[in-house]
Formats: structure tokens, sequence, C-alpha cells
């Protein structure tokens, strides 16, 4: 669980930092970052999680999904983003 709060404040202090990846194929503004990269010092021998998150605003992000690297996030992350979209269409 440490190693899980660690990379969720790696990535809120440097959202689009060098360890992560822009994620289009998910959706808009989508970035991945696997916990392996925040495992230094933690005991943890070969983390397999990634994060799937995007910026909200300057000062937040939103953690969308957190999935095991063999899983598809095309299947696990469909239905959120649609259901996001669709929330913000009403916010119009």
């Amino acid at each position: 669980m440490t190693l899980l709060a660690t990379a969720m404040r790696r990535i809120a202090a440097d959202p689009p930092g060098l360890m992560t990846k822009v994620r289009p194929d998910l959706g808009p503004g989508i970035r991945s970052f696997h916990i392996r990269n925040s495992r230094r010092g933690s005991g943890v021998g070969a983390p397999v999680h990634v994060l799937y998150y995007r910026v909200t605003d300057a000062d937040s992000i939103e953690i969308i999904r957190v999935l095991h690297e063999r899983m598809d996030p095309q299947r696990h992350l469909g239905a959120p983003m649609r259901a996001i979209r669709a929330r913000r269409r009403q916010r119009r």
C-alpha cells in the first residue's frame, strides 16, 4: 500500500513526468504510470500495477484506475470514460 501511495504522490507532484506515458488511445488527457517507477527503497521486488490518471486542474489529478500490468486498459477504461464524458456533456 505504501508503494501505491508513493506512486500517487509522485504523479501528483509531476503529472507529465518522464516516467509517465500519454495514452490518447484511452481518452483525452489520460496518462499512465507503472508503479515499478516508485519502488526505490520500498522492499517490493517487482511491482505489477499501472496507474491510469488525468490532470483535472492545476492542483489535482484524478486516478481513473489501478490495473495489473497484464490487464487490457481498453477493456477496463471504456465504461468509466464514457460515464465521464456523459457527465461533462450534462454540465454544458
